[in-house]
């Protein structure tokens, strides 16, 4: 295509090629004028604006009551032109459906947000939208990173050019076997030798043991997995006690379950935080700002139980 030729053909616009494509529908200008809303001068003027564009007449004007044909140029401009204006019509469905919340959100997460938070955030993101794609991703690592998420729940504050949120505060209890310990809260220092079943060394875990450790207890560790149903078949078995966060007793509904107990710890440890994590400087999707207000909210009706001190 010579330059001379590309340099006109960009000054085509897309309501020119809908002129076009009316007056061939309609078989005159006047009744596409009055199909598109607009004067008959104005069609007249656009048609000219494409002639010019595109270097030639697009119409046999054979003028009284007869209809306009199309040129052999016209012919080759309303080919190309309809391709163009399916185009656009897919972009304007495409941006309309964004705007209402359509598209996809990819949401990375861990295993306690994934059963207690996530649920109800998904829930309410489809009623919503019901033609949203949500995609999870659940991985604990100790560095974790946003990559092409949109958004990242994590139990502390990633590094990196991100942006983030607090949602809420999740506390440590003790869960035992029933009768292991008197009812009501435990002293930290009564931990001291006693078997415990955790999970890796990895999160927010070291720091929580350093706490334990700092109150003069040391409990002896026997098992550990980072599966919460795992360590909690293991409490039930008799193996050991396990220190666990709220949100993972929550959502395995420990407190119904006549065989486990739930134990405030005194003094309370640091509990552990939950935040939202994002890509700093990012617009969000609508999908992807209301998954935030959803999680605000869900975390916000938690309100996990206040310990003892």
């Amino acid at each position: 295509m010579g330059l001379a030729t590309l340099e006109r053909v960009m000054n085509v616009e897309l309501r020119h090629l809908a002129a076009m494509a009316a007056i061939v529908e309609e078989g005159s200008f006047g009744r596409a004028a009055a199909r598109l809303g607009y004067t008959q001068s104005t069609v007249s003027q656009q048609v000219a604006a494409l002639e010019k564009a595109v270097g030639g007449p697009v119409f046999d004007r054979p003028g009284g009551p007869k209809p306009v044909r199309l040129t052999p140029l016209g012919s080759v401009v309303l080919d190309q032109g309809r391709e163009l204006l399916a185009k656009a019509d897919a972009l304007a469905d495409a941006v309309d459906r964004f705007k209402a919340g359509g598209g996809r959100i990819d949401i990375g997460t861990f295993q306690s947000v994934s059963n207690v938070i996530l649920p109800s955030v998904v829930r309410r993101l489809r009623d919503d939208y019901p033609g949203c794609d949500i995609r999870l991703s659940e991985e604990e690592p100790e560095q974790p990173q946003i990559g092409d998420l949109d958004l990242l729940f994590y139990d502390g504050r990633i590094d990196g050019d991100v942006e983030r949120l607090k949602l809420l505060d999740d506390p440590y209890l003790l869960v035992a076997g029933a009768g292991t310990f008197p009812e009501g809260p435990v002293p930290l220092e009564r931990l001291d030798g006693e078997p415990m079943v955790a999970w890796p060394l990895t999160c927010d875990q070291p720091e929580m043991e350093q706490a334990v450790a700092r109150s003069g207890a040391r409990p002896r560790v026997v098992f550990r997995t980072a599966v919460n149903d795992t360590l909690l078949s293991m409490v039930r078995a008799g193996l050991g006690s396990a220190v666990l966060p709220w949100l993972a007793i929550h959502g395995a509904d420990v407190p119904s379950d006549h065989r486990l107990r739930v134990h405030e710890l005194q003094p309370s440890l640091p509990p552990r935080e939950i935040y939202l994590h994002w890509r700093a400087g990012r617009t969000h999707s609508p999908l992807a700002g209301r998954a935030v207000e959803i999680a605000v909210a869900v975390a916000a009706e938690l309100a996990p139980p206040p310990t003892g001190t």
